[in-house]
């Protein structure tokens, strides 16, 4: 088995490094040598040393003009001193009165000054020659510095992104056994409503539009109504924005219908707690509105929320698990983590699920199957699958008919589906390859909507919608 790992320099030259590996109990093993990426350091501290040569050395040839330019006004006053001082030699001279003496003296004083203007003459020259010499030198090995450190940080990132997608693909593969990586069965059983087998394709985005607060608020989540058997309003379109530094918030807004969201006119605010840190306020972009209910993760706890928008009553329950993430403990990360994602709530077909990682699942993903019960007015969880898909190795996740679907980031406008689990069966398959058109680079979240069977993606302050396909 042979890895390649591309390496881009600032010269856009791309270098290949082959890796020989070997097989051992059904698994591949290869030593990769790192050094060869290596930043040369011993040329770069050796530049470095001569360009602090240089400056040093300019430095102290500056000084020396300047003492040699404060002098300067000293010898023009000795000047005009001695202009002065001729003036009676001057006249002894006229006369022919002038001593020996006298002229010894004053011809001291000028070979003094002549000196002196020597001096600051031969500095001022060198100093001339040799910032002619060492100012281009100098220029040379700074911009040689300059370019050899711009080489090497785009040479790390690029290290750096193949890593993390080699590691992220080994965590993925890890977590999958290879007997469970066969075609899903049709989904049966479960509802009336849910087509055959897997999604087969998604559409380019359908909707695009910039969420109404403004494009800086990146995270939050957004999606029509939900519930199909509903009495409640199935055109309901809701946007809930997290606007405390992207990760807390206590406010939906609703749209009566897709005109009015597309138009940002006729919204309803709803307030479901009196600020952003209180107990019932919202905490990381993941919400679903089903019926008339909000639910979401409640502030800094392992509990999902319930806001009922008629009676503004909210309820919560627990979730299942041994240590179960929250408070940026198990976020989605893949590329980068999206701060706070530690718990998703999403709606299928079936009803309502809440997706997450516990320390007893070695932080790998575990579904649990959410309902509520009209006349208790309670939250319960009535079933817990674990997987084995490590949950900082995905982006997002969803659930349609049962079946988890995870993404992962391919590049800046594409995301991809790579892995689905079914709750039905407990198969799991890594071998998807679905993509999604992006218009920014992060995926605070996606959710299903089975009344359209349309995927949204609250996209780095972005909403897009997809139509999935069956």
């Amino acid at each position: 088995m042979l890895l390649l790992f591309p390496l881009l320099l600032s010269t856009v030259q791309t270098w290949a490094y082959r890796v020989p590996g070997q097989k051992k109990s059904d698994s591949c093993r290869c030593d990769v040598n790192t050094t060869i990426w290596s930043f040369p350091a011993l040329r770069y501290e050796a530049v470095q040393q001569q360009v602090e040569t240089c400056e040093t050395s300019l430095h102290g040839l500056q000084q020396q003009v300047l003492v040699s330019s404060q002098r300067l006004p000293d010898i023009q006053v000795q000047i005009s001193n001695l202009t002065a001082r001729l003036e009676p030699y001057q006249y002894l001279h006229d006369r022919g009165l002038y001593t020996a003496l006298s002229i010894r003296l004053l011809g001291q004083e000028l070979s003094q000054l002549e000196t002196d203007i020597t001096v600051v003459h031969e500095i001022k020259v060198m100093v001339n020659v040799i910032i002619d010499i060492a100012y281009p030198k100098y220029s040379k090995l700074r911009k040689d510095v300059l370019k050899m450190q711009t080489s090497d940080t785009v040479n790390m990132k690029t290290v750096k992104e193949k890593l993390r997608y080699l590691k992220n693909n080994v965590e993925s593969c890890k977590s999958i056994p290879k007997d469970f990586r066969d075609t899903f069965p049709p989904v049966s059983g479960q509802n009336r409503y849910c087509m055959k087998g897997l999604i087969t394709n998604i559409s380019e985005p359908v909707t695009t539009k910039i969420n109404p607060y403004n494009k800086n608020h990146v995270s939050g989540s957004w999606g029509k109504q939900a519930q199909m058997d509903s009495e409640s309003d199935t055109e309901t379109y809701w946007v809930q924005t997290l606007t405390s530094s992207n990760i807390y918030g206590n406010i939906v807004r609703l749209y009566q219908t897709y005109k009015d969201f597309m138009r940002s006119a006729n919204h309803r605010d709803a307030t479901f707690s009196s600020s952003v840190t209180a107990p019932t306020a919202i905490e990381g972009p993941s919400a679903v509105l089903y019926g008339d209910g909000l639910y979401y993760h409640c502030y800094r706890s392992a509990d999902i929320c319930r806001y009922d928008l008629k009676t503004n009553e909210v309820k919560r329950v627990t979730l299942p698990g041994t240590g179960v993430g929250f408070n940026n403990k198990f976020p989605y990360c893949y590329y980068e983590c999206r701060s706070n994602s530690d718990v998703d709530v999403e709606a299928d077909e079936t009803g309502l699920w809440a997706l997450y990682a516990t320390v007893g699942n070695h932080g790998n993903l575990v579904v649990s199957k959410l309902f509520w019960d009209d006349n208790s007015k309670t939250i319960n969880v009535s079933q817990t699958w674990e997987t084995r898909l490590f949950k900082k190795a995905a982006t997002n996740a969803f659930m349609v008919c049962g079946v988890m679907y995870a993404t992962r980031y391919v590049d800046e406008y594409r995301e991809e589906v790579f892995y689905a689990f079914d709750t039905a069966t407990g198969k799991e398959d890594n071998s998807l390859e679905l993509p999604l058109e992006k218009v920014a680079k992060g995926v605070a979240s996606l959710s299903y909507n089975p009344v359209d069977r349309q995927i949204y993606m609250y996209n780095d302050g972005y909403l897009l919608a997809y139509q999935a396909y069956f």
